[in-house]
């Protein structure tokens, strides 16, 4: 089982820092590049730009909440809660990358 998970592309898990405008304010945003790719899906499901639906995300934890202790971990699990919580396209994508990293692993003997 474990290989399924540790053969997955390098490239999935490398993180990247993207500068997010919000409300004038440039900020950094490290996330590895697979939830810069799930953010990428639900902005062009949504019909918005990846930066446009952090700001949003940003305004409505902030209306929700108050505050946002980490932003980074706040989008990490929003990234997760889309991909588990929403089916149809969501979870066909998801369930094409898994089919792809079986397909490049060798299996259990």
């Amino acid at each position: 089982m474990c290989e399924i998970y540790v053969k997955a592309d390098p490239i999935l898990y490398e993180s990247r820092s993207r500068s997010v405008r919000i409300h004038g304010v440039v900020t950094s945003i490290r996330l590895e590049n697979l939830f810069w790719d799930v953010l990428s899906e639900i902005s062009c499901r949504d019909g918005m730009t990846t930066n446009q639906l952090i700001a949003k995300l940003y305004d409505e934890i902030i209306d929700y909440r108050g505050e946002v202790p980490n932003l980074a971990s706040f989008l990490r699990v929003s990234c997760l809660r889309y991909l588990r919580l929403v089916p149809g396209e969501a979870g066909a994508a998801a369930s094409a990358k898994v089919t792809r990293l079986r397909e490049t692993t060798r299996p259990l003997t």
